[in-house]
């Protein structure tokens, strides 16, 4: 991610000589402005060093703030988006009164969607109406709809199940109609943990 600490410069070349050295294939960035990301492949081109290929960012249905500046950018500069919490931390897939140790102490997530609960509730219901709707899982028709953003999500998974369940949601199609639904009802959301401060 980002360091503002140490100058874009240096970091790109010692990025490029790792490329030329052969010890990496491409170089990405995690957590970053659209800014951020131009600026670094700016100066790499200007120097003929290796541009970074990949963004990955926090994406979801009920956190699309990549879509402002992140998304069209990516996609006018040919780099790739592989976006993690595809399932916003379990909370699109699971009932809007599920509760458990980790949604009780995991601050970060909580920081992420508590403070749209109430309109994110909608997306999640209308996640559920979807998914009986198509015969899908929830997780079929969340991991489903970003597949139509994105190429590549980043999908975490601690049992077996998931990585099947993950699959399963490459060959989900949806209609125009189906798509507005689930977007409509977005608000936006703050940005938090390591993208919340400016620190230039």
């Amino acid at each position: 991610m980002w360091d503002y600490h140490t100058p874009i410069e240096e970091i790109m070349e010692t990025l490029n000589e790792a490329v030329k050295s052969g010890k990496v294939r491409a170089i990405g960035m995690s957590n970053c402005y659209a800014w951020q990301l131009a600026k670094a492949n700016f100066i790499a081109e200007k120097n003929g060093w290796q541009r970074f290929v990949s963004i990955q960012g926090h994406y979801n249905l009920m956190f699309r703030e990549e879509e402002r500046e992140m998304k069209p950018f990516c996609e006018d500069s040919n780099i790739a988006m592989t976006p993690y919490s595809p399932l916003a931390s379990g909370r699109l897939v699971r009932d809007a009164d599920f509760s458990s140790k980790r949604i009780l102490e995991d601050n970060v997530q909580r920081s992420k969607y508590d403070n749209t609960a109430m309109q994110d509730n909608i997306i999640i219901e209308r996640v559920r109406e979807l998914a009986e709707k198509k015969n899908l899982t929830k997780t079929q028709i969340a991991l489903g709809w970003l597949l139509t953003k994105v190429a590549s999500p980043v999908v975490g998974a601690t049992k077996i199940s998931h990585i099947e369940e993950a699959v399963k949601a490459i060959g989900v199609s949806f209609t125009e109609q189906e798509i507005s639904y689930l977007e409509e009802c977005y608000v936006p959301h703050k940005l938090v943990g390591v993208m919340e401060f400016n620190h230039a």
